[in-house]
Order: C-alpha cells, then sequence, then structure tokens
C-alpha cells in the first residue's frame, strides 16, 4: 500500500516540478541567469550579489548544479540539434535536475537517517506529501541545494558515529565536501550541523587519521571554492598568485553583509518570531500542530524528542535563523524533511484528511497559480512579437527595439528570452510602482503622433505591456475589438490591445486589503486570474 501511495506521491511531484510557478525571483537570478550568459551568451541581469565589490554569492556549488547540466545539454544540443539550445528546453532541465536531486538525495537521506523500517516507510511517504517538496524543493533555490547538503551531512555524521571502531578516512572527506558547498551555498549552512557534529568530536580524537582527513579535504574544498570564485569575479586569467593575493571568500563577504542590520533593511524586517508562529505553521501545516504538542504534552514525546539528531539540527537552525530579522519562509526548508520525518503520525482520519486538504490547496496556489504566468509569458515574448510583425506585414529593421514593460509581476529572468528574435527586445521592471507612475513611462516610450505612422500599431519600435489582469487600473484604457472608439469611448491618449493571455496566474502581491476591504480584494485577485501581454499604441486624430 504504502509503494502504491509513495508512487502516486513521486507522479504529483513531477507535475509541480514541471509546471512554471514563481515562488520567489532569487530561485532564477541567483543560478539559472548566471550561467545562461556564462554558458550561452544570453541576455542576463546580474544582481547586486554578483556585481558587488565584495560579492556574497559563490559560483562553487551553483556550477556543480546549474552550470554543469546546462553545459552538458548545450554540448548534447551542438550534437544532436540546430541553432542555440532553446530557453524553455534549459528551464525544464534544470526543473528536472532540481526533481531529480530531491527524488533521489532526499528520499535517499530519509531512508539513511531512520533505522526503523516501520517509522522509515511512513516518514518517507509524510515527507513526499509535503507540498514544499512538490514545489520549494523542485525550484532552482539555493535553499533547496541546502535541504540536500543538511541531509547527507546529517547521514554521514550517523554513519560515522555507527562506525566508532574504524577510522572512517572517506566518510570523513564527503562530510568535508558537504560542510564547504554548504558554506559556501548559504552561510546558514553550520547552524543546521554544528550541534550533530559536536557528537564526532571524541571520534575525531581517538582516530587521529579522521581528523587528517577531514581538515585536509575540507582545506582542499574550500580552496577549490576560493579559486573558481576568485576566477569568476576577477574576470581575468585565474592564477595562484592572485587566489593568494586577492581572494574572493564569498561567504566571509556574506557574513559581514548580513551583520548590518542596515542591509538587511532593504530586504524587509520581521519580529524574530516570525519563523516560528508564522513561517513554519505556512510550511508544516497541521503537523506544527504536532510539534507544538510534543513540547508541552509528555505523552506526545514519543513522537518527537530532543534527543533526536534530526529534531536537534531543525531546531537550532531555526533558532539561530530566528537572531536575523530578515525571515522568509523558504529559509526553514532545510527544516521540513528533518521535521517531518520525527513524527509518528497520530490514527487519525480528521489529521489526514486535514493534511491532504492542507497540501493539496498549498501546492496547488504555490505550484501552480503563484506568478505562474511570469515564465510562460517570458518564453512567448519572441513570439508574440514575431506574430506582431507578421500581422502588419513588416519586417524588423536594424537597430529596432520593442519595450517590454512588466508591471505587477515578479521581475521576468531574461535569459528565458534567448537569442532566436531579430529584433532588440529591452525589458522594464516596473514592479509595483503606481498606476499613473507606470502610464507616465509608457506614454515616453509609445511613439508620438507627429513623429511617425504610430497608427499601424507598432510597426516602429512597439510598446508592451505585461501585467496581471487583476489589475483593474487597466481597464480604462482596454481597446476593445467591436469598440467603433478607441478605449470604448473613453477620451484617453494610450490604448491597450491584448496580443496573448495566460490563464494560471494570481497575483497574490496585490492584496489592497486597506483600501477595497478583504472581500472585494479576493474576488477581484481570485476571479480576474491570469496575465495579459498588451500592445501599447496612441489614438491620433
Amino acid at each position: 500500500m504504502w509503494r502504491r501511495t509513495y508512487l502516486i506521491l513521486l507522479l504529483i511531484r513531477v507535475y509541480f516540478a514541471l509546471s512554471p510557478s514563481y515562488l520567489h525571483p532569487d530561485e532564477n537570478f541567483q543560478g539559472p541567469e548566471v550561467f545562461a550568459e556564462q554558458v550561452y551568451s544570453y541576455p542576463a541581469h546580474l544582481t547586486w550579489e554578483f556585481t558587488s565589490s565584495q560579492p556574497i554569492r559563490s559560483i562553487f556549488p551553483l556550477w556543480l548544479a546549474y552550470g554543469l547540466p546546462m553545459t552538458f545539454l548545450k554540448w548534447f544540443w551542438s550534437e544532436a540539434g540546430t541553432g542555440s539550445t532553446p530557453p524553455y528546453l534549459i528551464y525544464y532541465v534544470l526543473r528536472g535536475t532540481m526533481f531529480g536531486l530531491s527524488f533521489v538525495l532526499e528520499d535517499w537521506a530519509i531512508h539513511e537517517l531512520i533505522a526503523s523500517p516501520h517509522n522509515r516507510r511512513q516518514a518517507v511517504v509524510l515527507v513526499a506529501s509535503s507540498y514544499v517538496t512538490w514545489t520549494y524543493q523542485t525550484h532552482t533555490f539555493s535553499n533547496s541545494l541546502e535541504t540536500l547538503l543538511v541531509a547527507w551531512s546529517l547521514v554521514v555524521i550517523q554513519r560515522i558515529l555507527d562506525n566508532r571502531q574504524r577510522s572512517s578516512v572517506v566518510a570523513c572527506s564527503i562530510l568535508a565536501f558537504t560542510t564547504v558547498a554548504g558554506v559556501f551555498n548559504r552561510i546558514t549552512f553550520p547552524a543546521f550541523i554544528a550541534l550533530p557534529a559536536l557528537q564526532l568530536v571524541p571520534h575525531l580524537l581517538k582516530k587521529p587519521f579522521a581528523f587528517v582527513s577531514l581538515v585536509l579535504s575540507g582545506a582542499f574544498f574550500s580552496f577549490i571554492a576560493v579559486y573558481a570564485d576568485t576566477g569568476f569575479y576577477n574576470n581575468a586569467r585565474i592564477s595562484l598568485r592572485n587566489v593568494f593575493q586577492k581572494p574572493v571568500i564569498t561567504p566571509l563577504n556574506n557574513l559581514l553583509y548580513n551583520s548590518d542590520k542596515s542591509n538587511l533593511a532593504s530586504h524587509g524586517l520581521h519580529p524574530h518570531y516570525q519563523h516560528f508562529l508564522i513561517n513554519a505553521p505556512q510550511l508544516l501545516g497541521p503537523v506544527f500542530l504536532l510539534l507544538v504538542a510534543s513540547i508541552f504534552s509528555r505523552s506526545s514525546r514519543s513522537h518527537f524528542s530532543l534527543y533526536n539528531m534530526r529534531a536537534v539540527s531543525a531546531l537550532a537552525g531555526a533558532l539561530l535563523l530566528s537572531v536575523f530579522p530578515h525571515q522568509e519562509p523558504r529559509f526553514l526548508m532545510p527544516c521540513i524533511p528533518l521535521l517531518l520525518s520525527c513524527f509518528r503520525l497520530p490514527k487519525s482520519r480528521f489529521f489526514l484528511i486535514s493534511w491532504i486538504i492542507f497540501n493539496s490547496i498549498m501546492g496547488i496556489l504555490m505550484g501552480v497559480y503563484h506568478q505562474g504566468g511570469v515564465i510562460p509569458t517570458q518564453l512567448q515574448i519572441p513570439t508574440v512579437l514575431s506574430r506582431l510583425y507578421t500581422g502588419i506585414d513588416k519586417v524588423p529593421i536594424a537597430g529596432e527595439t520593442a519595450n517590454v514593460f512588466w508591471w505587477k509581476t515578479y521581475s521576468p529572468p531574461l535569459w528565458l528570452l534567448g537569442d532566436s528574435t531579430k529584433i532588440t527586445i529591452k525589458t522594464h521592471d516596473l514592479m509595483g510602482i503606481p498606476g499613473p507612475d507606470m502610464l507616465e513611462k509608457l506614454d515616453k516610450s509609445v511613439m508620438n503622433c507627429a513623429d511617425g505612422s504610430v497608427n499601424k500599431q507598432g510597426s516602429i519600435n512597439p510598446t508592451i505591456l505585461v501585467a496581471p489582469n487583476s489589475a483593474t487600473f487597466l481597464d480604462q484604457y482596454i481597446h476593445y475589438s467591436d469598440s467603433k472608439e478607441p478605449n470604448g469611448g473613453n477620451n484617453l491618449t494610450l490604448q491597450l490591445n491584448r496580443l496573448w493571455k495566460y490563464d494560471k496566474h494570481l497575483n497574490l502581491d496585490d492584496m489592497d486589503f486597506g483600501d477595497d476591504g478583504i472581500q472585494t480584494t479576493l474576488h477581484r485577485v481570485l476571479s480576474r486570474r491570469g496575465l495579459n501581454v498588451w500592445l501599447v499604441t496612441r489614438t491620433c486624430d
């Protein structure tokens, strides 16, 4: 029975892994965007983490996760295909890679960490049925990589402790690699393994070869990471002299940056209880109640124990992360499989139903609809422009530019545009600026009536607006095909002509509860799902 259940959950994980929801800009701009430029020379926007004089993101773990699959795909496509590798193929290969890592490494780690076959099966199914596993873990987050590295560090620690009579030289070398990769991936990594790793101190004191293996391997992998980062950020031919004279140590830069509260303020400050009272319930759902009960009720301690290495790792990590005032739910991702594997679930139909309902709702919301139109729309933009030019019987001329404005969406990944279009596409990320300010930018982009033949619907440097269907501010500017007057009779200069729409899109960041009320806002956002691509033109007498 459990195998059948696990297979069904595996298929669900595949579905969400290949669904183009967009949980946070970091899943693109802190990984794929960087290597799409390096490997394919596709357009890219490098964020401040990579362009600062003191860069805080290491290339070492990111290249293993994203650069390596991209490089292999480029080689394979050059052997089997023609032209450049399509961006959509790269995107889905990376999602497939994250699914494979989750399926193999995460589930395998749960098998390794739990000795009892019965508890192991239950834990694997529970982790596999979590929407966090379906969505967050299959996206290209550094947090997803951190989850795997934490889990396998605990596996290696447990293997060393289970074989105390042996030096475990190889295991110590593997632990050194996961630790170095974890630290260079995210500086929060030590918070999760510091306490479990203390159990190794007696073993390392008794087995000097194990200690030497751990130190030398750690030094070797650290050198490789610093070497890679120094070469990448210096944009010069790397040499040992450069590494020793001007090393780029990204974890140190990251630690110094995040130690300054004024820096964190630019990303948003949260109360210190945010992780425990808001983020954890959002990720764990009904299991969060079991966690609370295990702390305050003696009868429930059989489900969860502070003597459990997985529980200690998760709680210690969450406590240390709570010290920093910038707290997002995905920061707790390494805790989720560890905590879920600690519980023997109650035999309650109510709990089972509540768990299924919670993960179904959150899975569909976060895995399908959350900013779900950004990726498909960005992939479609070159095709939309091509059809636009075909419709007006015009071939783009050299130097012609299409200005694409994105409003009230997450930042679109530029690399998804690829290099398949002859026209230059200039992307403008307007984020959530007020409507009048957005119109002012559109007005400056659209040709004036005296400057050219603008009545031919964007025949010269077209202006495109991408905005959610829930943005009612735009309704007054929409031009309907059955209307004989511009803008349905409104006396407005600009008009919008819809070129394309993606239906599975929700903009949860556009909740104006204070102005519109809860019911009106929810009705607007939920009933008007979708992301529209508009051609912006000017009406001329």
